[in-house]
């Protein structure tokens, strides 16, 4: 049941964005009691109340950590000139040497929300995005390629919604690109939030302890979610030969609906280590109808293990995340106990061509097996909850 747990604590944590509005590893005060264990303050001892679907109270003790490469861009180029880094990256072909940042404001002068971008070699399109809350949007020259090799800019072209950026276009190296637009654009209201969870027997481990942040959340939960028109849909996944590969909630503004879903779904079957990440992605991407105009698209990608090393699933996976990007949806894998380097490396890849973050369970709260130290700098150990309260919030504010 570690799945079902843990995409409940996580819905939790859109439905408190409802009514609420980045080394070394460090502990917060505020978050942890002397003996590294959850506290229950605010808010006292427990009232031992269910949440209504059958768990006891064992809230806000999931542990996590938060790194963005886009933010820390040196240090993961610098891990790159090291051989295993180098050899994770490349195994799976991501490229990152030529990113193109931009920062789009419009006429006057406030972040220019959901507008298309792309860059072309000819008349081919090579990488779509689309500005999000920020105004933010990241391409890329050359992504699949084993190798981190620069490309010569001087025979690609820039677009922005459809029209040919005149201004000089400089790669990440030079800084960011920024780009005024003569109009003003129409403010979005619309968010989309995807969870797509590993469903296998190997996600057992540490659910248990997340139910109650549902019962913890949702107490707290406003029929009026202010001025964001919230839409949520999951799609929960397994692999080959297991009673089902894919599994799917479609999106809805209903979010009782999504909950009852997920309350339904068990942890089980895999078997070997690696899943069919790949189908999901697809599914997540194509099968779910995303707003086609929205404030935010955001895909949180629940997992322990990576996809099968095969050629044709690298093509699709690679296919999957060019149309999240085209599509807008940022990818933020939250990575459970039992990864690997490798899988790590992946899913920070992931993260990084989607304008995304990389967000890590840690061994801190003492809860399930144990957690891979990731290969960052200094980063801050926050509750689960909190820290995906504060990511939707960044995102969607």
């Amino acid at each position: 049941m570690k799945t079902n747990y843990l995409f409940l604590f996580i819905f939790c944590s859109l439905l408190f964005i409802s009514c609420t509005e980045d080394g070394a590893l460090s502990e917060s005060e505020d978050s942890f009691t002397e003996d590294g264990l959850a506290s229950t303050e605010p808010g006292g001892e427990s009232s031992g109340v269910g949440d209504g679907y059958g768990s006891q109270d064992n809230s806000g003790i999931v542990t996590a950590g938060e790194w963005n490469d886009l933010a820390n861009w040196s240090f993961w180029q610098n891990l790159l000139n090291q051989e295993e880094a180098d050899a994770f990256t490349s195994d799976w072909q991501f490229n990152t040497a030529n990113r193109f940042s931009f920062k789009v404001t419009d006429a006057s002068n406030l972040p220019a929300v959901d507008i298309p971008i792309n860059v072309k070699q000819g008349n081919n399109i090579v990488w779509e995005a689309r500005t999000d809350n920020q105004g933010t949007a990241e391409l890329w020259i050359d992504l699949k390629n084993n190798t981190q090799k620069t490309a010569d800019a001087s025979t690609y072209s820039f677009y922005i919604n459809n029209t040919p950026i005149t201004a000089s276009v400089h790669a990440f190296a030079q800084g960011v690109n920024t780009i005024k637009l003569n109009a003003s654009v129409p403010v979005q209201s619309k968010v989309d939030l995807a969870f797509i969870v590993d469903a296998t027997g190997s996600m057992g481990d540490e659910m248990d302890f997340l139910k109650d942040d549902l019962k913890q959340v949702i107490q707290n939960v406003k029929s009026n979610d202010g001025n964001l028109q919230i839409s949520t849909g999951t799609v929960f996944y397994r692999d080959t030969g297991d009673a089902y590969v894919v599994k799917e909630s479609a999106f809805t503004t209903n979010l009782e609906s999504t909950l009852s879903f997920i309350s339904d779904q068990e942890a089980e079957g895999g078997g070997d280590f690696p899943e069919a990440v790949h189908t999901a992605l697809k599914a997540g991407v194509d099968q779910l109808q995303w707003s086609t105009s929205a404030k935010s698209r955001i895909a949180f990608l629940l997992l322990d293990a990576p996809p099968h090393n095969e050629s044709q699933i690298k093509d699709d996976m690679h296919t999957s995340i060019q149309k999240a990007a085209k599509k807008g949806i940022k990818i933020i894998p939250i990575v459970a106990s039992g990864i690997n380097k490798e899988t790590e490396f992946l899913m920070r890849n992931f993260s990084i061509t989607t304008n995304g973050t990389y967000v890590f369970i840690t061994n801190d709260s003492g809860v399930g097996n144990d957690h891979l130290e990731p290969t960052v700098g200094e980063y801050e150990v926050e509750y689960l909850k909190d820290l995906m309260v504060r990511l939707i919030t960044k995102y969607t504010e």
